[in-house]
Formats: structure tokens, C-alpha cells, sequence
């Protein structure tokens, strides 16, 4: 199921699109999880990357939603945000936090639901990974967006994610073919890190998720490079 945030301080506002969100389900035969926040302090204070879609209100009684969108960014750069604004002018400056797009009040169905199909178009083609892998208990299935970082140890495989660590034995090498089509990179040859949850480098250490790892001599300028690229968009 789709999960979407609407960040918008107006009950009005937020009522709408949670109507054109019921109405555009109804036609197409579909379900949205939504959450209203009603200030930018509730939302970064809730797990933002949970959140396929979020609605945001540029002008926010605690903060500008451009700014919150940057704070957002720091630790999510996969959510698709869609400002909704009085100003258009604001569309100029999306770029800067990678926003899908705009939708300029008063807000017609119409035009939401294009722009809503769009992205939903846009989530179908960044569809989750999802790697099966063989534990003491059995098969379990994870999500790539869900894993931290993948450690290797002889022949055993340790998955750190956001729902606990599990082991599984394999070799690092297939799990990174399991995972070639997500978002990435070896720190070093035991670590196979999600670069979503990077939020920190140093000359030889990474901050993933947390915990800090190191980075090899010869692994750190192609991770350096994936890193770069996944910042700038290009993953």
C-alpha cells in the first residue's frame, strides 16, 4: 500500500486533498495509507522514509516546507515530495530538494490527480527491491530500501536493517547481485552499504545508519563516487 504524508497546517487544505486521495482510490480501484501532520516539527519528528508521497504545504506555521524538505533530504532522498503552494514561484527553487512537483492553490482535481498518477507512474518504476535470504528459522524476505548495510564475515552473511540483524550464509558477492539495481556501494570488501542511510564521511570512516564503518584505501574512491552520484540523483 502507497504510504503518503500531508504536511498542511490548514484543516480546509488538508481535508481536500485527503478527499481528491479517497476519490482518485475509488476510480482507480486502489489504497492510500495517510497521515496528516498539521506542523513541519510532527512530521521530522515521524519516520520520514516510510512515506512513498509527501503533500507539502510551503508555509507552515513552525517553518518554511522548503526548509523542511532540506532537513528531510539529510537522511531521505527517495520520498517524492509535491509542494503545495499559493506561490509559484517556488517552483524555481525545487531542484534544490529534488521535488517531483508542484501544485499551485486553489487546487482543482484535475490537476492533482495528474500529478499524483505521475508520481505514482514514477513509484512503479523505482519499485522496491526484494531479496529472499536463508536463515537458521527458514526463508525470510527482505526489503533492499529496509537494509542498512550487509556485512560479511567467512561465509556468513549479516543483514543489519531497520527491522532487526539477521544472518544468513552466502557471500557477499551474490548479495550485491541480489541488490545490483538499489542503491548500493562496498566501503570496504566486508561491507556492502545502502547509501540512503549515509549521513556521514570521513578520510577512512562512514556513518551508516548510526554506526561508523570503515572505508578501504581501495574501495573509497568508487564509493565516494557512488555517493556523489546517488546525492546529485543519479540512483
Amino acid at each position: 500500500m502507497v504510504k503518503i504524508a500531508i504536511v498542511e497546517d490548514e484543516k480546509k487544505q488538508a481535508d481536500l486533498l485527503t478527499r481528491y486521495l479517497n476519490r482518485y482510490g475509488g476510480e482507480h480501484d486502489c489504497l492510500f495509507d495517510v497521515t496528516v501532520f498539521e506542523n513541519a516539527t510532527s512530521f521530522l519528528q515521524s519516520v520520514t522514509d516510510e512515506f512513498n508521497v509527501v503533500f507539502m504545504d510551503i508555509e507552515l506555521p513552525d517553518g518554511n516546507g522548503m526548509e523542511v524538505a532540506r532537513k528531510m533530504r539529510k537522511t531521505n532522498k527517495t520520498t517524492l515530495i509535491i509542494f503545495v503552494t499559493n506561490l509559484a514561484q517556488y517552483a524555481v527553487k525545487g531542484y534544490e530538494v529534488r521535488a517531483f512537483d508542484f501544485i499551485v492553490k486553489p487546487i482543482s482535481y484535475y490537476n492533482f490527480a495528474l500529478k499524483f498518477a505521475a508520481a505514482l507512474d514514477a513509484l512503479e518504476v523505482s519499485k522496491d527491491v526484494e531479496v529472499w535470504i536463508k536463515t537458521k528459522d527458514g526463508l525470510m524476505k527482505l526489503k533492499a530500501s529496509r537494509i542498512i548495510y550487509v556485512e560479511v564475515i567467512k561465509h556468513y552473511l549479516t543483514y543489519h536493517t531497520k527491522d532487526g540483524v539477521f544472518t544468513s550464509l552466502g557471500s557477499i558477492t551474490s548479495a550485491a547481485d541480489q541488490l545490483k539495481n538499489s542503491c548500493f556501494s562496498f566501503c570496504n570488501r566486508c561491507y556492502l552499504v545502502n547509501l540512503k542511510y549515509v549521513t556521514q564521511v570521513t578520510q577512512t570512516q562512514t556513518m551508516v545508519g548510526g554506526e561508523w564503518l570503515l572505508i578501504s584505501r581501495h574501495k573509497r574512491t568508487n564509493f565516494l563516487k557512488d555517493l556523489n552520484d546517488f546525492l546529485a540523483g543519479g540512483n
